[in-house]
């Protein structure tokens, strides 16, 4: 056995059959749940996978899950991984645009589509070459509505066979996941699923020792218990979800999903299921959940909850602390990794808006020179970098994979957007993307140490910083805030006031433009485009 990901979740399978996998509730508060044990899910992923070789869909060739959270999403990933065909995510929210540049970039020759979107598919489609084979999830659309030649799902794992009997696979077996096109077109990130293994999932041990032979990961999940609940509440489609789910049943442990986010429905989840694991995305996510326990989920039992991880955006201080005041003994993490990397590290404790994001990085993980790809001195700014298990590089395009992926002393390497420094204890202190660093009168500001202090103002729910065309200064930094409701609207005057106790002066937000919601993707990214337009539009 090699490091595959369909062989790890098998040798899984065969030793805790009976154990209970995966649970997913469609729509909280209607009890529409699903409930399989490691051999049902293994027996419905082996469904999808005899589904689509029968349909002619050859291994290497490439399979886009257009869908919400849900059982088939998870049954379509593992399907693709045991047929050697490579799962591509997609993003729910694209339109047609979007969708054509999406499935002609990783040149997709079937989709397993949500019913939902099907006039979308459908306008899609006929820009699209080469895409054949199409599985949709859910009853019809409506009469009078556009219509595609799909298959049902239902009807697809009806034909395929429970067996497994394929071919042997490998560690070199790829997994591409798509970034969410936050500076740009979105790009396909092509990992060796030993290394996605290894890097993405912690080698079977997120937080302790990898394995050293495949065998060993199902020997552990045998040795072990039960008892653990992973709950990824992002959305399935973007990359840190999946690799959540993934972990889950690296340990033989159970995973829960909704459909969808839902505040008030996820802590009745957690209190029902006795959730001990929650992944999400920042303040977005978090702030939500701090709403409903202070309000009308007020009470409910959290004691199961051992951790809240959170990747692609940051926790801050202040809200970390008015959920800590609520579920005293949760352990909060703020991890640091990407679609490129994995996972680099996690947060001190000291990280907040006077010392910025500070991680404790892995051992593969440095800050360097962009330009020499060296390490920089004690408090110089770098770029993020990591080597060893890193990425084969972004699928069909070679420049930017020359530009972000390199070989230095018979490594790979994957230099990463994020700016930073790291100081004599070898701690990481992350700035933020380079290309949303804000040049201020020749000064470098980057929006995420400004969102953390303006984010603990008593009156800021949620707050973006951009970078507006200033004729003195080239740029000024702009704060576009949402207020919590019934807060009475601050001054500029107020905010700034406030920014320089944690800021100096020149990062000191000189335009507030106040939103009724900042617009962030489902998972709970900042979507920097919209707050950019919204604060130049408000400065003319």
């Amino acid at each position: 056995m090699e490091y595959n990901l369909a062989d790890l979740f098998e040798s899984v399978v065969d030793v805790v059959p009976d154990r209970e996998a995966l649970v997913f509730i469609d729509h909280p508060g209607t009890g529409a749940e699903r409930r399989l044990t490691y051999a049902e899910l293994d027996a419905a992923a082996n469904r999808v996978a005899h589904h689509l070789i029968d349909s002619g869909i050859r291994p290497g060739e490439h399979l886009g899950l257009h869908l919400y959270n849900g059982v088939e999403y998870l049954q379509t990933v593992l399907g693709c991984l045991k047929a050697r065909i490579v799962p591509v995510n997609v993003n729910y929210r694209y339109v047609e645009e979007e969708l054509v540049y999406l499935y002609r970039d990783a040149d997709l020759v079937s989709l397993v589509f949500e019913a939902e979107f099907t006039d979308r598919v459908a306008a899609a489609l006929p820009q699209v070459a080469g895409l054949r084979h199409l599985v949709r999830v859910g009853d019809p659309v409506a009469a009078g509505a556009a219509e595609v030649h799909a298959v049902a799902f239902a009807d697809a794992v009806a034909a395929g066979s429970a067996g497994r009997g394929f071919p042997a696979r490998s560690g070199d077996d790829q997994f591409i996941i798509y970034t969410g096109g936050t500076t740009g077109m979105p790009k396909g990130v092509m990992w060796r699923q030993e290394d996605l293994f290894f890097s993405g999932l912690g080698g079977g041990a997120p937080t302790g020792e990898p394995v050293k032979k495949p065998e060993e990961l199902a020997e552990r999940v045998a040795a072990g218990g039960s008892g653990i609940t992973f709950f990824p509440t992002a959305p399935l489609m973007h990359g840190t979800s999946t690799l959540t789910a993934f972990i889950g049943f690296n340990f033989g442990q159970r995973v829960v999903l909704h459909r969808k986010f839902a505040p008030e429905e996820v802590l009745r989840t957690i209190e029902r299921e006795k959730v001990t694991s929650v992944s999400l995305v920042g303040d977005a996510m978090l702030r939500p959940l701090i709403d409903a326990l202070s309000g009308p989920l007020k009470g409910t039992d959290c004691s199961s909850m051992f951790s809240v991880s959170s990747s692609g955006a940051i926790m801050s201080d202040t809200v970390r602390r008015q959920f800590q005041a609520l579920v005293p003994n949760v352990m909060l993490l703020n991890n640091f990794g990407s679609s490129e990397s994995g996972f680099n590290g996690t947060a001190t404790e000291d990280s907040g808006p006077e010392r910025g994001f500070r991680i404790r990085v892995n051992s593969r993980t440095q800050v360097v020179d962009p330009a020499t790809h060296e390490p920089v001195a004690v408090g110089e700014v770098g770029r993020v970098a990591q080597c060893g298990h890193v990425p084969l590089g972004y699928y069909n395009d070679p420049r930017k994979t020359a530009e972000t992926f390199f070989e230095k002393d018979g490594e790979r390497w994957v230099l990463l957007g994020d700016m930073a420094t790291v100081d004599e204890d070898g701690v990481v202190t992350v700035l933020g993307r380079g290309s949303q660093c804000i040049n201020t009168g020749g000064e470098k500001v980057y929006p995420e140490e400004v969102e953390q202090a303006l984010k603990s103002h008593p009156d800021v729910y949620d707050a973006l910083v951009a970078g507006v065309p200033d004729a003195k200064w080239g740029h000024h930094v702009a704060a576009v805030v949402q207020l919590r409701d019934g807060a009475a609207r601050p001054s500029l005057d107020t905010i700034q006031a406030h920014c320089r106790t944690h800021l100096a002066g020149y990062k000191i937000p000189r335009q507030l433009v106040i939103a009724d919601a900042i617009r962030r993707s489902p998972s709970g990214k900042a979507d920097y485009r919209w707050a950019r337009e919204v604060a130049v539009a408000a400065d003319r």
